[in-house]
């Protein structure tokens, strides 16, 4: 992994425009590593993952698939992206099928999910992954449209995605989705953002309480920095150079080190765990 150094940034500089594509970023985020083989943890599961075609999403599917498991990947339009993380999964002797479209519209999300199981017949696991956010430096630059934007894609979509998604998993699945350190914090220069990060919070555990005799669990990863396009399309370039930088590590993390808390809760490992948040954030403490 890299040292940090005070006197050079931890990346150069880059900017990209929204939604931002891995192939194009500077290093490259790390979402495997092949060294480490897998256990068999997910034979034969079928998991449908939002925003599955880079970042955290990428790192997810493509662990998932070295476990056993079949991917249903929903991104937006990034599909060189894609059919990288495609070809990643398949190299696992996987199945990986794509659906492109935003998740910000009901209607999309009712479909992804019935192309999904009409594809694999069931879904055994579901991760709301996907998220949007802008920069602003005061809360009366955040204009309506993209206060909308944000809780349509970062946590309406989570709503529709899983009220569709409920009735073709069975008895044993699991939901996991993908909040944020910026919800037990917060953030001055991303308030919608972090507001949506807390809803999810108060989703998941809510939703884990309705789920139980349906025998389904809900659990949430909240990340802290970590390296991918979302970051290289939002923020400034001197701000993407030093991205990390203020974590107790003093980096940002890779999507490989953020995956494995994803498949603890996805696995058998974690059948007593429901309604809680696992932390890969680089040592920050937070409350909750």
């Amino acid at each position: 992994m890299q040292k940090s150094n005070p006197k050079k940034p931890l990346r150069p500089p880059q900017k990209q425009e929204k939604p931002g594509e891995e192939n194009r970023m500077i290093p490259r985020p790390v979402f495997d590593n092949p060294v480490v083989k897998g256990c068999g943890k997910l034979v034969n599961k079928i998991a449908f993952i939002t925003g599955g075609d880079s970042g955290i999403g990428k790192a997810v599917a493509v662990l998932f698939a070295k476990e056993g498991a079949d991917i249903a990947i929903v991104y937006l339009n990034e599909d060189k992206d894609a059919e990288e993380t495609k070809n990643s999964i398949e190299k696992y002797g996987r199945k990986c099928f794509l659906i492109a479209g935003d998740i910000s519209k009901e209607s999309f999300c009712i479909k992804a999910i019935a192309k999904a199981v009409k594809q694999f017949g069931r879904i055994d696991i579901l991760v709301n992954n996907a998220a949007v956010h802008w920069e602003s430096k005061s809360l009366e630059e955040i204009s309506t449209k993209q206060l909308l934007k944000t809780f349509e894609t970062n946590i309406f979509s989570f709503f529709w995605i899983t009220k569709a998604a409920i009735p073709n998993m069975p008895k044993g699945s699991a939901i996991i989705n993908t909040t944020s350190v910026t919800a037990y914090r917060g953030s001055s220069n991303l308030i919608d953002y972090a507001s949506t990060k807390s809803a999810i919070v108060g989703f998941t555990r809510s939703l884990a309480q309705n789920l139980i005799e349906k025998g389904i669990r809900v659990n949430a990863v909240a990340p802290g920095p970590i390296w991918t396009p979302l970051i290289v399309s939002t923020m400034a370039p001197d701000k993407v150079a030093k991205h990390g930088s203020d974590a107790p590590m003093k980096r940002a993390g890779e999507p490989v080190e953020v995956a494995p808390s994803f498949l603890f809760l996805a696995c058998d490992d974690s059948t007593y765990i429901t309604g809680q948040v696992l932390h890969p954030n680089g040592g920050e403490i937070v409350n909750g």
